[in-house]
């Protein structure tokens, strides 16, 4: 239940993440025992951050920041719900991924497991391999962790990427039940309006945070108003200031004492001026992108067959939905397809696949984005020198400076550029990937679960790109209304196999 109880305060507390990396800039707010908030912000914007500045300040009375500091009740347990399964983790058992989550021995960590795997709603042998489950039961998995160490603060990192409808339904039933604290990232606006009752928004250009009250859905409106008058308010004062600066500089031609009164209205110039809001470029939703298909193709592009039962081909501009539950087999398929190891699977000789992976291991993570955008470029030698002339190996018409813009569009500009990929969110690991295809120009495109961790204005833009595709495309989604934005052709339910 919510009191008056402060259990987190951040006081005027700034924060840099590594060298010239400003995060957080006198970020002022507070946490009340029993709350349950929305934590928002741009990919990047350092929102898995704060949660990290949580949990070390829980292990210290006061943990100390560049300046100011960030405090948390004493006593208070935390556990969070990370994104993503670490890689040095996914050859652990069950049992021993969550005994991980204790610093002493737990003697009764089998009964534990199993209480805690029946909220989550999973099944699973504790001698099982983290590795073998798919990316729905590894998020159900993440979200267990934290829930068996029973803490009064609970960080929940994206918790619904990759559950289907009705692991999604579980969770926010769950979370509408849960009596403790709760703080949650996440870009599922349906899933944070059922729960929440505030907001903190990070603004990764000013680095500050703004704290709300409200469900969810009230807050962003609020949000989208504060714009709009601030938008408006800034058209006026711009049509001010133009007025006024052509009758400034008409009366300093005149001479005597027409130019004190110039100088005055220059004075007022600068004052109205001062007053222009600088509008929020987060807000902004990364450009309108096209991917572009493989010239050389034509036809039919795949055959696939499964269990002898069924026969799916594939041609060129067809979209193959492909759906079925938690579990079911969807990721381990697109796998075999992107490689080459799928039984009854015949790619036609010479076509080009694009594989949008869920947990991005595609990317080397120690490779910067520079790197890693070159290296999809057919017959690219080893990056020599950045000369935007030269064209880029065998794709004659991408140079170095369209290289750039590409990479722009996707928001990752020059800093991000020399970045290792392995440092990036992982919103902005996915806008990576999204580059990469662009520069790729695939024949066939296999996309598993494309909306994870992607911001919310991101989507539609995602959405349009592959609505557009005019090679084969197939997609798994659980997200119904991004589906709903894309030509599908034909739909392969494996749960009715």
């Amino acid at each position: 239940m919510l009191n008056d109880e402060v259990i987190v305060r951040f006081n005027k507390a700034s924060f840099d993440y590594g060298h010239n990396k400003p995060i957080l800039n006198e970020a002022d707010f507070s946490v009340r025992r029993g709350s349950k908030i929305a934590l928002m912000g741009q990919n990047g914007a350092g929102k898995s951050t704060i949660f990290q500045l949580i949990a070390q300040a829980g292990q210290v009375d006061e943990f100390k920041v560049e300046s100011g500091s960030v405090s948390v009740a004493g006593g208070l347990t935390i556990a969070t719900a990370r994104q993503v399964i670490p890689r040095d983790q996914m050859q652990l058992t069950v049992r021993e991924f969550f005994e991980k989550c204790f610093n002493k021995k737990i003697y009764d960590i089998d009964p534990r497991i199993d209480k805690v795997l029946e909220v989550v709603n999973l099944k699973a042998d504790h001698k099982k391999v983290i590795k073998t489950f798919s990316g729905g039961q590894q998020a159900r998995l993440l979200l267990a962790s934290a829930l068996i160490q029973d803490p009064d603060l609970l960080l929940l990192d994206e918790p619904t990427n990759n559950l289907d409808k009705q692991g999604i339904a579980h969770l926010t039933q769950f979370l509408i039940d849960y009596k403790k604290t709760c703080i949650v990232i996440s870009h599922d606006a349906d899933f944070l309006n059922a729960f929440t009752q505030g907001v903190l928004y990070l603004d990764i250009f000013t680095k500050k945070v703004e704290q709300y009250a409200g469900n969810y859905f009230d807050v962003v409106a609020e949000i989208k108003a504060r714009l709009e008058r601030e938008r408006m308010k800034n058209v006026r004062l711009e049509k001010d200031i133009a007025n006024r600066k052509e009758q400034a500089s008409f009366f300093a031609q005149k001479g005597g004492h027409m130019r004190d009164v110039a100088r005055k209205m220059r004075e007022k110039i600068e004052e109205l001026e001062e007053e222009v809001v600088e509008v929020r470029q987060e807000d902004k939703a990364i450009r309108n992108f096209f991917i572009p298909c493989q010239e050389d193709i034509s036809g039919q592009l795949l055959e696939l067959k499964i269990n002898k039962k069924v026969e799916v081909i594939l041609k060129k501009g067809e979209h193959l939905l492909l759906a079925g539950p938690n579990g079911i087999g969807k990721t381990t398929l697109l796998e075999k397809l992107a490689t080459g190891h799928a039984k009854g699977e015949h790619i036609t000789k010479g076509v080009r696949i694009g594989y949008y992976r869920q947990d991005f291991s595609t990317l080397n993570f120690e490779d910067t984005v520079w790197d890693s955008l070159v290296s999809v470029m057919n017959d690219f030698p080893t990056l020599a020198g950045r000369d935007s002339d030269r064209s880029v190996g065998a794709n004659q018409n991408m140079t170095y400076e369209k290289l750039r813009a590409i990479a722009a569009g996707f928001l990752l500009d020059e800093q991000l550029l020399r970045a290792k990929v392995g440092s990036l969110s992982e919103g902005q690991k996915g806008l990576v990937a999204f580059a990469r295809l662009v520069i790729q120009k695939p024949g066939l495109l296999i996309l598993d679960e494309p909306t994870n961790h992607i911001n919310f204005r991101h989507i539609p833009v995602i959405a349009a790109a592959l609505d557009k595709y005019q090679g084969a495309m197939i997609l798994v989604s659980h997200v119904l209304e991004f589906v709903k934005q894309i030509k599908i052709d034909k739909t392969l339910d494996l749960e009715q196999l």
